[in-house]
């Protein structure tokens, strides 16, 4: 499952804008690639992450994988939930953001895929 009206990475992540914010999470096709996600290392509120950087980590029962900013920010909440329930990436991956930010360069998100770029990507 792809959702449109986000912003996807390469490497997996989406993004929601909210004006000037952005909310990012895992795609549906990175959690299911993970298996069942028993782990999640989150990012300091206030840090500040460039495009590209690793803000954190998820470990599965198969696999660990970096989590990576599709846009440069500063991080403004992290979704605490997640510390005790990692398993809720896997029952709503586009519904369980991971970190909220502060986008700090706007033109970076050209850069991103549309959901039917996404698909394209997850194709190949």
């Amino acid at each position: 499952m792809i959702l449109e009206g986000l912003l996807y990475a390469e490497s997996h992540e989406w993004v929601e804008i909210t004006g000037q914010e952005g909310y990012v999470g895992i795609s549906d096709y990175a959690q299911h690639s993970l298996g069942d996600i028993v782990f999640i290392e989150l990012p300091k509120v206030g840090s500040t992450v460039k495009k590209g950087e690793m803000f954190g980590a998820v470990e599965s029962v198969k696999a660990a994988s970096d989590l990576y900013l599709p846009v440069s920010g500063k991080i403004l909440e992290v979704n605490t939930k997640l510390e005790n329930e990692p398993e809720l990436l896997n029952q709503d991956p586009f519904g369980s953001w991971i970190v909220k930010i502060e986008i700090l360069d706007p033109k970076e998100l050209d850069s991103l895929l549309t959901s039917d770029q996404y698909v394209s990507c997850c194709e190949e």
